[in-house]
């Protein structure tokens, strides 16, 4: 993708900050990111940044992935959560054969798809493709999407099949919506808007050219994008959208500052040295995450383009990058929230919002506690659970 077209996208998403904000209540309130708001962001193009460019997409490179989700998760962690899974999903297409890529990719421009990564469904072989049976939680964007990928173990023959590592197969099998049950089970602390209700899907059969394997299947198209972890590639994703809503909470805090007086102070936030302290503190958390994060990505980005193999502890502390700038978001917003004060308790401030949304991202998988102790283990030279780099 040309540095230009990254600037334009980059510049499409930043300019609906307003419009994002503006409706990240109403978005909450309803569970669900209001419609406007998400056909803004269809005709930006940022839902086909990773559908490979043969397919009609853009191909964005890592990097400035990030900064998209970054900017559209300052608005408002929902939103930018949403822009983040309909993004990211696109790469998904270059793993399709072509002619399911160009059935779900195809059909309009910046379709929306959505997928879960734990496997709770069952998929049995039968003749040109599946049948498919399981109910998946988080499905985040399921309201949104056309398409929802959805991943399942394999049976054939009433037994699991399995690697040769003996690790059970799993295979993502890619269902329009309206095969898909919607459950309502999203009453939750934070990232309300973003819907990732339950799914369910009861013996649905799926041509096989709507499956695929990110274990087995080498991805047909050879952009740098697609050569790299993708356990990887998503985690820093949602490290990507850690950052944004611990720059929003800053940037919330800072405007609020000088016009605020706490009680029992004659003097305005800024001027209150503890006040000070408590925002260096939270910004040098942050952006101490964020350069880390971005340093491990480009060096890693770095060396696929080259077309070399990114060595293992590179990978490692592209992990550890992810994880740790999550952490700091969470030092930011933290810090923000307590100087808030009593304000910041109500569902109407935007840092309390801020405050549930990146405590309800520290539960996702891909950058929980133990994924520290991996990296550690990888960077120790020890032998790798399968999945993690």
């Amino acid at each position: 993708m040309s540095a230009t077209a990254n600037t334009e996208i980059r510049a499409a998403v930043s300019g609906l900050r307003s419009l994002i904000e503006v409706s990240a209540a109403e978005s909450e309130q309803s569970r669900r990111v209001v419609q406007p708001v998400i056909d803004a962001l269809t005709g930006t193009g940022v839902f086909h940044t990773f559908v490979p460019a043969a397919l009609g997409g853009s191909e964005i490179d890592l990097p400035n992935a990030l900064r998209l989700f970054e900017d559209a998760c300052a608005a408002d962690g929902s939103t930018g959560w949403l822009t983040m899974i309909g993004a990211m999903s696109g790469i998904t297409a270059a793993y399709f054969p072509e002619e399911g890529a160009r059935r779900v990719f195809g059909t309009a421009p910046g379709v929306l798809t959505c997928g879960v990564v734990a496997p709770r469904g069952k998929a049995v072989t039968v003749q040109d493709g599946y049948r498919v049976t399981g109910r998946w939680p988080f499905a985040s964007g399921c309201l949104h999407s056309s398409w929802v990928a959805l991943n399942c173990f394999v049976e054939t023959n009433g037994e699991l099949e399995k690697l040769p590592n003996g690790q059970p197969d799993l295979r993502f099998i890619m269902f329009p919506v309206s095969d898909v049950e919607i459950l309502d089970t999203w009453y939750v602390s934070g990232l309300r808007a973003t819907g990732s209700n339950d799914v369910a899907v009861n013996d649905v059969f799926v041509p096989r050219e709507q499956t695929y394997s990110f274990i087995l299947d080498p991805p047909l198209h050879p952009g740098t994008l697609y050569r790299g972890s993708i356990p990887g590639v998503f985690a820093c994703g949602v490290a990507a959208c850690a950052l944004g809503i611990g720059r929003g909470a800053l940037d919330e805090i800072r405007s609020l500052a000088p016009n605020r007086t706490p009680v029992s102070r004659s003097g305005t936030l800024a001027e209150w040295g503890y006040a000070q302290a408590e925002f260096a503190r939270g910004e040098a958390s942050l952006r101490a995450g964020r350069a880390f994060l971005f340093g491990a990505v480009q060096d890693v980005w770095d060396t696929l383009d080259r077309g070399e193999t990114p060595t293992v502890e590179r990978q490692a502390l592209m992990r550890l990058a992810a994880s740790h700038a999550v952490e700091g978001a969470v030092r930011a917003v933290d810090a923000a929230y307590g100087l808030g004060g009593g304000s910041a308790i109500y569902e109407s401030s935007g840092l309390q919002r801020r405050f549930r949304d990146i405590h309800t991202l520290t539960q996702h998988f891909l950058i929980a506690p133990a994924t520290v102790e991996l990296a550690g283990r990888a960077l120790f030279g020890l032998e790798m659970e399968p999945g993690f780099l």
